[in-house]
């Protein structure tokens, strides 16, 4: 699947420290977190970010104009007692001077080096809040277009779907490439999405690529929503990924099948399939199915089971088998090892078939039904995004703030504390 469930902190198990280091690692953490909504608070949080900001950007212009002032009257002070002792010259005068000034001197080197660390911290953040303003706002107004394109002209809504898809997945498979994450990419999810594209553009008059499409995409794909707990977070490019290639793909089968004007014009598999068979639904995305497992387990369970093991590449069965948190984790841990890949192959399959059952009995003949279907899948999204920015971004935010506030206070007790021991 495209995104992934928290992992709890491992032990000595079944992978080595290199895997542990990639389940520790603070961005795959937050992936898919999900929490509780509370939608006041986010307006309360959002409205007081700057307002912190501010005043921490006050306080540290304060702290540095104190600084200036200090070296200015460390300085004044040390021609004085030179000039007023200029004719008792004794050896401990002379000590006493360039302590003074090797003590102000190495105070200066500590705050100047401070202060360009938090330039670049400053500078470094900016940049990252800028990547995250641009995600947010492609992200809205992304939503924004599909909702007017559903009402207005639902026509486009494929093309919105494969020029989305064109920009989205290249650059998914380049960061899990730089992340050592790139066996995911190998999942259900990006087999369909790329078999929807070939349908769409390709063979819009094969029947039965078009119910296997279908079936998969309202089964499968859209279920992953709920069960990798996809979140609707319009600054995470990552999670705006996942959450695309979860949910565009039931949405513009759903258009293609209930919306489409004169759909059987530009898809002629309509012709055909006015009313879906279950037992040719089941079987044919059931073969679509078969051929992706088999060689997920040949290119990836078996050709690359060394890397695997060895912790250096990870996989969803791998980390759900170390999800101990999770149902699925659980149950997993509790079968006999040389059962394990068996028993996970043979639980998606199962998986498969019963989330496409609803496609099959009901969606594919209501409308209305399917439209329902759709908005359940994207207010869980909408929860679980509204989760995160509420508790993990929340959190985040205030460590780092914690962070910053003793950083200022050592640097105030420092300059308290090398004003106390200058002379006069």
């Amino acid at each position: 699947m495209a995104s992934r469930p928290p992992s709890p902190p491992f032990g000595k198990g079944y992978f080595s420290a290199p895997f542990e280091r990639f389940v520790r690692d603070d961005t795959f953490g937050q992936l898919t977190s999900a929490f509780t909504l509370f939608d006041t608070v986010e307006t309360y949080f959002d409205s007081h970010v700057d307002l912190l900001q501010r005043k921490l950007q006050k306080h540290s212009d304060r702290l540095k104009m104190r600084a200036e002032e200090t070296f200015k009257i460390k300085d004044l002070k040390i021609k004085d007692l030179k000039l007023k002792d200029l004719s008792i010259k004794d050896l401990s005068g002379d000590v006493l001077a360039e302590n003074l000034e090797r003590e102000i001197k190495s105070f200066k080197l500590k705050v100047s080096a401070r202060v360009t660390s938090l330039q670049a911290s400053w500078q470094s953040a900016k940049v990252v809040r800028t990547r995250e303003k641009v995600s947010f706002f492609f992200g809205v107004m992304t939503l924004l277009l599909t909702a007017l394109m559903f009402g207005m002209a639902p026509q486009w809504i494929h093309i919105a779907y494969t020029v989305i898809g064109v920009y989205l997945l290249p650059l998914r498979f380049y960061q899990y490439k730089q992340r050592a994450w790139h066996y995911f990419l190998f999942d259900l999810c990006y087999y369909v999405t790329i078999l929807n594209f070939v349908y769409i553009w390709f063979f819009p008059g094969s029947a039965a690529l078009f119910v296997a499409c279908y079936c998969l995409s309202h089964g499968s794909l859209a279920s992953a929503v709920i069960t990798w707990r996809n979140s609707l977070v319009f600054h995470d490019q990552d999670k705006v990924t996942s959450l695309f290639i979860h949910i565009y793909a039931p949405l513009s089968f759903t258009v293609i099948r209930h919306f489409y004007p004169d759909a059987a014009a530009r898809f002629p598999a309509l012709h055909q399939v006015s009313v879906l068979d279950p037992w040719k639904g089941m079987l044919l995305s059931g073969v679509i199915y078969a051929i992706w497992q088999i060689l997920y387990w040949k290119f990836v369970l078996v050709d690359r089971r060394a890397k695997i093991k060895s912790g250096q590449r990870t996989t969803s069965f791998s980390f759900l088998l170390n999800d101990k948190h999770s149902p699925i984790g659980q149950m997993l841990s509790s079968v006999p090892e040389q059962y394990r890949q068996a028993s996970f192959v043979g639980g998606q399959f199962v998986y498969a078939i019963l989330t496409e059952l609803p496609a099959i009995f009901l969606l594919y003949r209501s409308s209305f039904w399917s439209a329902v279907f759709l908005l359940v899948i994207f207010a869980v999204s909408v929860w679980n995004g509204g989760g995160f920015y509420i508790e993990v971004f929340g959190r985040k935010f205030e460590r780092e703030l914690e962070a910053l506030r003793k950083e200022i206070a050592e640097g105030a007790v420092k300059a308290g504390t090398s004003g106390a021991s200058s002379p006069g």
